[in-house]
């Protein structure tokens, strides 16, 4: 008896770990999901093949993967133009200039999005501590992390990845 509750424990806990590690990725349940594929809400929908197709490793790694590139490393963590931050994959604008300030921690930081709507916040349980994730709403890419260590008005710091964005600077 004791044999067979071990095995269904195991069963139990591969399948739930399974679950929680496509949760959020997406077309990762739905395998036949076009990547021209939209909701009402404008979510985007795409299998890991197409992310594959149309990101970089490090993009794909960062955003559909949840990784972390390297601190003083990204293209835009020191960047000091004017301008709007956009998910690299899907082009919801994130961020703006006006927001972004220097927090020495080797990533872009930003103490409030353009607008909350277009940003999503997870319990991130990684790596042995609870954080907040931030995530983009439209697709779903990991933009990186958010604590409340940042500077007035909000006391936020959106620390982001770059390889999660893109800039577009203003004219």
């Amino acid at each position: 008896m004791k044999t067979a509750t071990y095995i269904f424990l195991a069963i139990f806990l591969s399948n739930l770990m399974a679950c929680a590690q496509n949760k959020g990725k997406e077309g990762a349940t739905n395998p036949n999901t076009n990547s021209n594929t939209k909701t009402m809400n404008d979510t985007v929908v795409k299998t890991d093949e197409e992310w594959k197709k149309i990101l970089t490793p490090e993009q794909y790694r960062v955003t559909r993967e949840a990784g972390t590139e390297r601190a003083f490393s990204g293209a835009l963590w020191d960047n000091k133009k004017k301008g709007t931050y956009y998910c690299i994959c899907c082009d919801n604008p994130l961020f703006s200039s006006d927001t972004k300030f220097e927090s020495s921690c080797g990533w872009p930081s930003f103490f409030a999005p353009l607008n909350k709507e277009h940003v999503k916040e997870n319990v991130d349980r990684g790596f042995g501590m609870v954080r907040t994730e931030v995530v983009c709403n439209r697709c779903g890419a990991h933009l990186g992390h958010v604590f409340e260590d940042g500077p007035k008005p909000t006391g936020l710091r959106y620390c982001m990845n770059s390889a999660s964005m893109k800039f577009k600077e203003d004219k």
